[in-house]
């Protein structure tokens, strides 16, 4: 897999993963190139810990840099 330059990801699919990630909510990807490579991405899902996803669970999505920064600040409240 080429390397992840996004730094969001929003979950198309929470099958077996129910209690962790919600459909249609945005996540921050923590950088993991040993993942990548085998198709995982690094998410602080809703435990709020970073677990390891396959990637078919989500698409990528980036946003401008103001969007970003209110997301991380968001996410440093919670």
């Amino acid at each position: 897999m080429k390397q992840l330059t996004k730094h969001f990801a929003l979950c198309i699919d929470n099958t077996d993963y129910e209690a962790s990630l919600i459909r249609g909510k945005v996540y921050r990807i923590l950088p993991d190139p040993k993942a990548a490579k085998d198709d995982f991405v690094r998410i602080v899902d809703e435990s709020s810990e970073d677990y390891l996803y396959h990637k078919s669970h989500f698409v990528f999505v980036d946003f401008p840099k103001a969007v970003k920064k209110k997301l991380l600040a968001l996410e440093s409240t919670t």
